[in-house]
């Protein structure tokens, strides 16, 4: 269930911050709203995952896993675009957070 959380977790983090634009500097009620409402949800259960998810781990895949759908979130909301530095640095956070799911014992699951 832990992954689960961080899941959920990484999906508020998103949301509230590409919702941030449309706050307008926190003058628009409603956008401010699902901004702080997200950004509630998404700490609420990064406290969750982080009952059996060591901290580290679980930072690194929020904010790893949270930088690549933010960015694709930018280039398809946002119409922003991504230089060559963009990709490869994206794809190396990508990288990283795979080899600690996949070959860390830190992360609990790992070989």
């Amino acid at each position: 269930m832990s992954y689960v959380f961080l899941a959920i977790a990484i999906v508020a983090e998103v949301i509230g911050t590409l919702t941030l634009n449309s706050t307008e500097e926190f003058t628009r009620l409603w956008p401010s709203l699902v901004v702080a409402v997200s950004y509630a949800i998404a700490f609420y259960f990064m406290t969750l995952a982080m009952r059996t998810i060591p901290i580290g781990v679980g930072y690194a895949v929020w904010s790893g896993v949270g930088v690549v759908l933010i960015t694709v979130g930018g280039v398809i909301y946002y119409g922003q675009r991504l230089d060559l530095a963009a990709v490869v640095g994206i794809s190396l956070i990508t990288a990283g957070v795979l080899v600690i799911n996949l070959l860390s014992h830190t992360a609990g699951h790992g070989a």
